[in-house]
């Protein structure tokens, strides 16, 4: 039976992998630095979901988090590198803080969970790493600078392990969906939500995840994948878009009124 670890587990994007991976017959590790809604969601899934406290920028939990869940579950076949927050606004009116925290969950959470997921992944008898990334590292996008770049370094990170970690038979992949009905964002604070709207729910990143997780490996099996039909439309245009034609659709896209 193989398993899944998955930070920020406790509600939207990831409670969403956590209940469609349970219902396929995985063991399910809930992570999450809200232990209580944590633990909730596994009590309500069943025996072969545990939950367990972990905040990603903290190496020495993901060790111990790692350790654990996997004494419970035999192997861990799938790391999904959930965790992320997000601020929105104007960048110079956005406490300087927030921008940090922001590089310590998206960015410091994805490099401490593969660093430390490793030595588990490399002993399974199949693993996989998906990485939740974003539309936001197609373009910069204006009062998300953080957060876009943030995803960007997830994109590059997992470009470059993706290839690196071939030696270990391990995939390194990542979805990149466009806004999704979470309260992440709830009262965003930037004009391309205004202007695109928010149309994926938690389950279509689940569900694309669950398909990334049980596509055979190939060459052709792609590192990247769009989520919904506006992101899959915009990473297609900026392959092939001048430049300048990139940043004029995304200026148009974050206008406000």
């Amino acid at each position: 039976m193989h398993s899944i670890f998955i930070s920020g587990a406790a509600q939207g994007i990831g409670a969403a992998i956590a209940t469609l991976f349970y219902q396929h017959g995985y063991k399910v590790g809930i992570y999450d630095i809200n232990i209580d809604q944590a633990q909730a969601l596994a009590q309500q899934l069943g025996t072969r979901a545990k939950a367990g406290l972990l905040d990603v920028s903290d190496y020495s939990q993901w060790q111990h988090t790692l350790s654990e869940f996997k004494a419970w579950s035999g192997e861990i076949n799938v790391l999904v590198n959930n965790a992320g927050i997000l601020y929105s606004g104007a960048f110079e009116q956005t406490d300087i803080t927030a921008h940090h925290r922001t590089i310590d969950i998206n960015v410091k959470g994805v490099l401490n969970g593969c660093h430390a997921a490793l030595p588990y992944l490399q002993k399974a008898s199949f693993a996989r790493v998906i990485n939740l990334s974003s539309a936001s590292a197609i373009y910069g996008q204006p009062d998300l600078v953080t957060y876009s770049a943030s995803k960007f370094a997830v994109r590059g990170i997992t470009e470059g392990l993706d290839i690196e970690w071939q030696k270990y038979g391990i995939r390194v992949l990542d979805v990149m969906p466009l806004f999704v009905q979470t309260a992440m964002v709830k009262d965003m604070d930037a004009g391309s939500i205004k202007n695109m709207g928010v149309h994926l729910s938690a389950e279509d990143v689940a569900n694309q995840i669950y398909r990334q997780v049980q596509v055979k490996d190939s060459i052709f099996t792609p590192t990247h994948q769009p989520v919904g039909f506006k992101s899959k439309i915009l990473f297609s245009l900026s392959k092939v878009s001048p430049q300048f034609v990139n940043r004029m659709s995304n200026m148009f896209l974050a206008k406000r009124e």
